[in-house]
């Protein structure tokens, strides 16, 4: 049997992931000298009612080896393979478990996908071999676009230079960002966050064939009707059944700060 570990940079509720006995590993999201876990105990909406307190940014950090000790020693009693993301060094101290870590190089929703994907695989009795094979194939096919309302929280956290934001401030430009191969990289200039939405329709449009293997998907954080709207718009021009909406967590919100919009899907 192959068991899935998923980290909260998947985005997926918390509630999901219980209900399907996926396990969790929280990021760690660290105001001034006190650290938390951005896990059920610390949700986007008390991390924003932090945020709005604080006269700093946070800033974040990767989960220790340690927290997936008690996973893999469950793996190892029951004798499991498993499919871990990001968890090389937690994996060194279990050579006896067969542990498969999967570089996704993406996040929030389509990473979430990809994590559903597997574990219904896996509860089907697929292998680790076959789980990873089509995970690995659908790497270079996640496409992931989004519109930041400032550039602020990406400029302090070292994502964009301080000079390209003053640049895009002074000039008015609201920039369509992309994840590709794991980084957060430019993809479109527009001089309204109106234009930058609607050119982000555009662009699921002309990418997204639709389909449930699409699995297009729409994130927001602190932006419920905008993404409700966004959703509706983009069901009247791609072909598939529903859209889900997920909201972004604290660790990926302490970078792309709160009314941030945006979609991901796979192409074929």
């Amino acid at each position: 049997m192959t068991i899935i570990v998923a980290d909260t940079t998947c985005g997926l509720p918390h509630k999901l992931l219980a209900e399907r006995g996926i396990a969790v590993i929280p990021q760690v999201v660290i105001f001034g000298e006190q650290s938390y876990h951005d896990d059920e105990n610390f949700n986007t909406a008390e991390f924003l009612q932090k945020l709005k307190a604080s006269s700093g940014l946070p800033k974040t950090a990767a989960p220790p080896p340690s927290l997936y000790f008690p996973i893999y020693e469950e793996a190892q009693r029951k004798g499991e393979s498993g499919t871990f993301r990001s968890a090389e060094t937690a994996a060194l101290d279990f050579p006896d478990v067969d542990i498969r870590v999967i570089d996704t190089q993406t996040i929030s929703c389509n990473l979430g996908s990809m994590i559903l994907m597997a574990d219904t695989m896996a509860k089907a009795g697929k292998s680790a071999d076959e789980i990873v094979v089509k995970l690995t194939d659908l790497v270079p096919c996640g496409r992931f676009y989004f519109v930041v309302d400032t550039l602020e929280y990406l400029a302090r956290g070292g994502r964009i230079g301080g000079a390209r934001k003053l640049l895009a401030e002074l000039l008015e430009i609201k920039p369509i960002l992309q994840v590709k191969d794991g980084q957060v990289e430019p993809f479109e200039q527009q001089r309204t966050k109106k234009r930058a939405l609607a050119r982000l329709v555009e662009v699921t449009e002309e990418q997204c064939q639709g389909g449930e293997n699409s699995h297009l998907c729409v994130i927001q954080v602190a932006a419920e009707q905008e993404a409700q709207a966004l959703t509706q718009e983009l069901m009247t021009k791609i072909p598939v059944c529903s859209i889900p909406i997920y909201q972004l967590p604290p660790a990926i919100v302490v970078h792309a700060g709160p009314k941030t919009l945006g979609v991901g899907f796979f192409v074929s």
